[in-house]
């Protein structure tokens, strides 16, 4: 983790929280916030566990899958995921993200087809949601800014039931390069510590279970249903 990183998590820990506004199009309760210390002031984003929808699918507390998310993509050395942290904010606990000032007339179709250069990126975030098990990747979740693809929105994750929804299928039958493979079967054999505070043990041991075996089969997977895609699709 640079000192960067490090920097930015110890503000979003500490600092204050004030309520910019709510997030358009959000099936939750997501908040546009400002972070100010004393020195400095930064955006984010603020979703807290009461402005969450009940789920058949998933208990309440998406906030610690995203901030499980950002600890297996920095595990993963992907670093895709802005940081964030879990902390008590104006409308109690929940996750704090990093705010991503992107071009948001670019997504994943859009850096797909015009960015070459930025495949090896989109590639890392797709193996992140092979990991995580992400079942809602949108093509609008995949955020440009500052020539760095962003993957945002990864409450949806880490069941233990196989339900990889993304839009992110292009580089299916391709090999996965070698540091990739490594980092999962590391994942494999020693996960964060902390995911014991934000997973229960089946969901660990699943996402041990899928860094395994895409790190031994060694390319990305093809959708032969066709079907595994969310909707929308941006």
């Amino acid at each position: 983790m640079s000192a960067d990183e490090l920097d930015r998590i110890k503000i979003l820990m500490s600092a204050d929280l004030e309520i910019e506004g709510r997030m358009p199009w959000s099936s939750n309760a997501t908040f546009a916030v400002f972070v100010r210390s004393v020195d400095s002031e930064h955006r984010a984003i603020y979703k807290p566990i009461r402005g969450e929808r009940p789920l058949w699918d998933f208990e309440p507390g998406l906030h610690r899958r995203e901030r499980a998310a950002y600890l297996v993509s920095e595990s993963l050395g992907i670093g895709a995921v802005p940081p964030t942290v879990i902390r008590d904010g104006p409308l109690g606990v929940g996750s704090v993200q990093w705010f991503v000032d992107a071009d948001h007339s670019e997504h994943y179709f859009t850096i797909y087809e015009s960015r070459d250069d930025l495949h090896d990126e989109l590639r890392g975030i797709a193996i992140l949601d092979l990991a995580a098990n992400n079942t809602d990747r949108k093509s609008g979740h995949c955020l440009l800014a500052h020539d760095h693809v962003w993957a945002i929105d990864n409450g949806l994750c880490f069941s233990v039931d196989y339900k990889l929804r993304t839009v992110i299928w292009d580089f299916g039958g391709e090999p996965i390069a070698a540091q990739h493979r490594e980092a999962l079967a590391n994942l494999a054999d020693h996960p964060p510590e902390e995911l014991d505070e934000l997973l229960d043990r089946h969901e660990i041991e699943a996402l041990q279970e899928r860094c395994r075996l895409t790190a031994e089969l060694g390319e990305f997977p093809i959708d032969e249903t066709g079907q595994r895609y969310p909707w929308p699709l941006v």
